[in-house]
């Protein structure tokens, strides 16, 4: 029990809560001072002893706006030798050939789901992937595609539009078999069939070397001394019409820091973090070298440190 102010009484008195009617009672006078009342306690106990997994402490799932059947829903249950065997059985075969219109999608998004934590990606980009695929599913244009490049390609696509870039070939990792090429194609087949319908476009952004940058140096577990030097240099190499992948900019800048630094990396090492093989490191290294003394920072290296770099 707990105090308040009662009108009648004109003093703090105790107070009697009555879960069944949901009042709220003076404990002298009797006086209703508050009436159905919502009981937000758990509706079951539930014992740490029990065997079951569920736990109902709150009645139904939660609801998903992409599922037209996410509402509490009837279920029939599995018969248990009773005399009503027959019917029983007979709607619950019934019920699973016809109630769930949304199964697909319900394996879908438990997919997309489960590719989206390997990647660690947050749950924005989870949610912008299931919308996507979903805008895909109502226009009865996936059945007969390769499902997984169709997730893959779906999760690429909203890390995209979410400023949050994966490459190509991290995707394909968790792709569940789907190759590059599978991806691509089911990437540009969802932004030209989404694309058809007015307003619904898709927009996957601008992709920029320095969106990669924070998550390559943590791969190869470079300082923060380094990652800033690295993040600046990056930017800087905007400023030039190096015509080369944001990821291959990422990459070579990333080799040209760490060079500068006592704590080298070799390029097998930055290729296995990055993605990006060593030969287009090279090439990318021969484009970038003449702005060397332009784009890395004049605080993390000397004008002597950049001429003992390697030419090309």
């Amino acid at each position: 029990m707990s105090d308040a102010y009662c009108t009648d009484c004109k003093k703090e008195t105790e107070l009697v809560v009555d879960h069944s009617a949901g009042d709220t009672l003076c404990s002298e006078c009797g006086l209703v001072l508050e009436s159905h009342s919502i009981d937000e306690t758990s509706e079951w106990r539930t014992f740490a002893n029990e065997s079951s997994n569920s736990d109902p402490n709150r009645v139904g799932g939660p609801t998903n706006p992409l599922l037209a059947d996410s509402a509490l829903t009837t279920v029939i249950a599995k018969p248990n030798g009773s005399s009503g065997d027959f019917l029983s059985s007979s709607l619950g075969r019934w019920q699973n050939r016809n109630s769930n219109s949304d199964r697909g999608l319900i394996q879908a998004f438990k997919t997309i789901a489960t590719m989206s934590e390997r990647l660690g990606l947050v749950a924005t980009i989870k949610d912008r992937a299931n919308e996507i695929y979903k805008r895909l599913e109502d226009q009865k244009t996936t059945r007969g595609r390769n499902q997984d490049a169709l997730y893959a390609a779906c999760l690429y696509i909203a890390c995209r539009q979410e400023d949050k870039p994966r490459t190509i070939k991290e995707i394909c990792v968790i792709a569940n078999g789907a190759t590059k090429k599978e991806i691509g194609r089911a990437k540009d087949y969802i932004v030209k069939t989404l694309g058809l319908d007015p307003g619904q476009s898709v927009e996957l952004g601008t992709i920029h070397a320095g969106d990669f940058m924070r998550r390559f140096c943590s791969n190869l577990g470079m300082s923060n001394h380094a990652v800033k030097a690295a993040q600046e240099a990056v930017q800087k190499s905007e400023e030039f019409d190096i015509r080369r992948s944001p990821i291959s900019i990422a990459a070579v800048v990333i080799y040209i820091i760490t060079q500068l630094s006592d704590d080298k990396k070799t390029l097998k090492d930055i290729s296995t973090a990055t993605g990006v093989a060593e030969g287009t490191i090279r090439n990318s290294y021969k484009d970038l070298y003449p702005h060397l003394a332009k784009i890395a920072p004049s605080w993390y290296a000397k004008e002597e440190d950049l001429k003992n770099l390697s030419s090309p």
